[in-house]
């Protein structure tokens, strides 16, 4: 009887002639054996058949053991060099396959020369399988080097190697290759053009995958279901919905992925509305959906701040039994952050057993938006003793929260902490500049702040100059906003927000023929400036409103409460701050003007539509200004009602009279 291995085990003797087809089966029920090297050798003494291991049977988990004794590196290519175990492309398939699963490029590495110095060496099966297996674990430059190396290639062989590309955001190269094939003859099938379109989607390229998606037709692969998926989501990733929807209803058969592809298309521009519409028309089609759906559906609703949509899709997905899995929390904080509600998710964050990086920097954003800067510090800290490695995305965050609260020391020593060699050697990008000259700007350090400008490695760009001149406009330094102002015209004068910054610093220093020639200015230049306005979302219907807005069919009744909300809030010390008023008229029509501002009007809809006590939320599509932050503050109190609102900028949470801002913001 022979002794057994760990992973190989026979309890009858093993002959050359047996059938190799029962090789690869799992024969796991004997648990005593010994080592693998006495396989070849035999405790008998008397007269015996050589052993031939070719139906040895060998658990998948010991595949890959290593060698204690040879150069190859794994014990099996050592029985295979003893003659124990057959040369035969059915081992070497398996051995490609299980460094393929546990991405083991070394051993991988030891197999691929081997199998070169075999009879098997220009097999094309194995040579297509050591293509894939060093494209699944990440190295191209092999995986290209083993392609080229190829004296005979066939459509597996480019197709293996076009995945291998786009799976790894390689994918110009996978078009080239795509390309390449093409000029050598052969005919791609649905897995390739699969390939290709993900390649195409990821490089932004409309024309090319237009080309693509005409070539898939010719070649009769466009009403393969894959395929199909795969051309929804190129046109999504590329912004055009409308020609990803005309493939979607074409298809004749569906599945989750064009579903999803859809979905996360829409949420990806922003589109919250259409996201969560196809996700019911998903289900009504009686797909369920999956981890990927949820995530774009919830961060659909973070685009439009939709916190009673996501909460209901939250509650969908654990009464369907769907665990929350790390990248769909991501999404889940980002979508509660956005929404509004930073506790719900903290909550999210809390319940976490191994947050990532990810999560980090998810709650870290969201703390930061809602201008929670101690918070945030705090939170980044406790990352830091946690082992948890900050990476560029990490300390934007803080260095962000830092700047909404006013934590200028703390801000800076992150910033002086990530460029640190010994550390964590990160090189600032512009987005990390923006925020320390925001920093020092919101602070009132204006001339820190042109100074770091000055001496910064990288040539500053408009958002470098728009923060500058931000900050210039919250502390009316006109001379050095004027300079800002100039260089973001030169560097994007199609923006309109710079145009109009100028304007507002001319018009609050009384220089209102400047301020003119600013307007001017933008209307020959055809700049557009978007028209400030405030919505609030009751009953699942969004009410929108601008100022001086006599359009709502409640028109009456909101102005009733805004007359009264305007005598109670004076009654309790507001006065109206007509400096928020850029415009050469008289005081009195100055006050007038505040009274009706957009944010004003929001607010008394929602005292008029919403329970006593419901919390408030109003939502702007630019910066609040300071007369309605000190108006809403009061009402907050006056009212007994939390009031959130979300400006382009972060969230202010108004509660007794008070604002999470600190009035910093």
């Amino acid at each position: 009887m022979k002794k057994l291995g760990p992973f190989l085990f026979s309890s009858t003797s093993i002959h050359s002639k047996s059938p190799t087809y029962l090789f690869p089966l799992i024969f796991s029920q004997f648990s005593t054996a010994t080592p693998l090297s006495s396989l070849a050798e035999s405790d008998d003494s008397s007269d015996s058949e050589p052993c031939d291991l070719s139906l040895a049977i060998i658990e998948p988990r010991n595949l890959l053991s290593k060698s204690n004794s040879s150069t190859q590196g794994l014990h099996v290519l050592d029985l295979m060099d003893r003659g124990s175990i057959p040369v035969d492309a059915e081992t070497y398939s398996r051995l490609l396959k299980r460094c393929t699963q546990l991405g083991k490029l070394k051993e991988g590495k030891s197999i691929h020369a081997h199998i070169l110095n075999s009879k098997l060496k220009s097999d094309i099966f194995l040579r297509n399988s050591i293509i894939n297996m060093y494209a699944k674990c990440g190295s191209l430059c092999d995986a290209k080097k083993s392609f080229d190396e190829m004296l005979l290639r066939d459509m597996v062989s480019w197709t293996v190697l076009i995945t291998g590309f786009a799976q790894n955001d390689q994918s110009a190269e996978a078009v080239g290759c795509f390309l390449e094939m093409h000029r050598s003859g052969l005919k791609p099938n649905q897995f390739t053009f699969a390939s290709v379109f993900k390649a195409c989607g990821a490089l932004s390229s409309s024309e090319l995958g237009k080309q693509v998606h005409g070539f898939s037709v010719k070649s009769g692969c466009d009403f393969n279901v894959y395929v199909s998926s795969s051309i929804v989501d190129m046109y999504t990733r590329n912004g055009e919905m409308g020609g990803a929807h005309k493939v979607f209803d074409e298809m004749t058969e569906r599945n989750e992925v064009c579903w999803n592809a859809l979905i996360a298309g829409y949420a990806r521009k922003g589109e919250g509305e259409n996201s969560l519409e196809q996700f019911l028309k998903m289900q009504r089609a009686g797909f369920e959906p999956t981890h990927f759906t949820y995530s774009s559906v919830f961060s659909g609703c973070a685009s439009i701040g939709a916190l009673e949509q996501g909460k209901w899709v939250h509650a969908h997905m654990v009464k369907f039994g769907c665990r929350v899995i790390a990248f769909v929390a991501n999404t889940l904080m980002d979508m509660y952050a956005k929404s509004g509600s930073i506790e719900d998710a903290m909550k999210v964050f809390d319940r976490l057993q191994k947050p990532d990086v990810v999560s980090w920097n998810s709650i870290l954003t969201g703390l930061a938006q809602h201008g929670l800067g101690k918070e945030a510090v705090i939170k980044f800290e406790e990352m830091l003793k946690k082992g948890i490695k900050p990476n560029e995305i990490s300390f934007l965050c803080v260095l962000s929260a830092c700047s909404h609260a006013g934590l200028i020391n703390e801000g800076w020593r992150y910033f002086e902490l990530m460029r640190e060699k010994e550390k964590y050697g990160i090189e600032p990008k512009m987005e990390h500049y923006v925020s320390i000259v925001d920093l020092f700007g919101r602070a009132g350090m204006l001339d820190q702040a042109e100074r770091f400008i000055k001496s910064m490695p990288i040539e500053p760009n408009a958002a470098i100059w728009g923060a500058l001149l931000g900050a210039c406009r919250m502390h009316g330094n006109m001379e050095l906003g004027k300079l800002a102002a100039e260089c973001v015209f030169e560097l994007d004068p199609h923006d309109s927000g710079p145009h109009v910054l100028l304007s507002n610093i001319y018009a609050a220093a009384g220089k209102w023929g400047e301020a003119a020639r600013v307007r001017k200015l933008m209307k020959e230049s055809g700049v557009k400036k978007e028209p400030a306005c405030s919505w609030v979302e009751i009953e699942n219907s969004v009410h929108m409103f601008v100022a001086n807005d006599d359009t709502h069919p409640q028109k009456e009744d909101i102005f009733k409460m805004l007359d009264k909300l305007g005598v109670k809030l004076k009654e309790a010390g507001y006065v109206p701050d007509t400096n928020y008023v850029l415009l050469y008229v008289d005081k009195q029509e100055r006050e007038m003007k505040l009274q009706y501002h957009s944010e004003k009007i929001a607010l008394a809809f929602a005292l008029l539509n919403t329970p006593p006590g419901a919390t408030i939320r109003i939502k702007k599509n630019i910066r609040v200004c300071g007369d309605c932050h000190n108006a809403i503050k009061l009402a907050s109190k006056i009212v007994e009602r939390e009031i959130i609102v979300r400006d382009t900028n972060r969230f202010h949470h108004f509660r007794d009279g008070s604002c999470t801002c600190g009035d910093y913001w």
